[in-house]
């Protein structure tokens, strides 16, 4: 089975602002449909569905694309930074990330979000593991069961062994 390979890094962070900004534009659609719905008149709920989503939609996506841009970017530099690829990467950008977006609202709140966004992305992280070391078990070869030679019944002539 052949691995899953990721682009090279300055393409990686291209993909995944893409990628967040997609998911993030599906959400906001559902979210803002639903919102939209609901707050509009009995006579026009259609219409406010789509106003909402005209609204709100794009800009959930660019958040989202922000921050899978920023996650993606840190994930980048801890990777030359360390020279490594393995799950610490993700949490640490995870953490950086939630800092750098929450530093306008202080030190405190930066503090805190870094805690969150790391914790986030060690769950994240720790549930992949996980699901591949049970996937894994399953792909285990294993070897064959022979049978006990005394158990077999005795061996019969083959017509080489008898001169035929």
């Amino acid at each position: 089975m052949e691995e899953l390979q990721r682009e090279p890094c300055p393409w990686r962070i291209l993909e995944d602002a893409g990628a967040a900004f997609a998911m993030g534009c599906i959400g906001g659609t559902i979210f803002s449909s639903w919102k939209g719905y609901r707050n509009s008149p009995v006579g026009s709920r259609l219409q406010g569905s789509l106003a909402a989503i005209k609204v709100r939609a794009p800009v959930l996506g660019g958040n989202f694309a922000v921050w899978g841009g920023l996650f993606s970017t840190f994930d980048c530099a801890l990777i030359a930074i360390r020279n490594k690829e393995d799950p610490w990467n993700a949490i640490g950008s995870g953490a950086i990330t939630g800092a750098l977006l929450a530093a306008r609202r202080g030190a405190k709140a930066s503090l805190g979000a870094a805690v969150a966004g790391g914790i986030i992305l060690a769950v994240i992280e720790g549930v992949g593991i996980a699901i591949n070391r049970a996937m894994a078990e399953q792909y285990k070869p294993v070897m064959p069961q022979l049978p006990d030679p005394s158990q077999l019944p005795p061996p019969t002539q083959s017509h080489t062994q008898r001169g035929y």
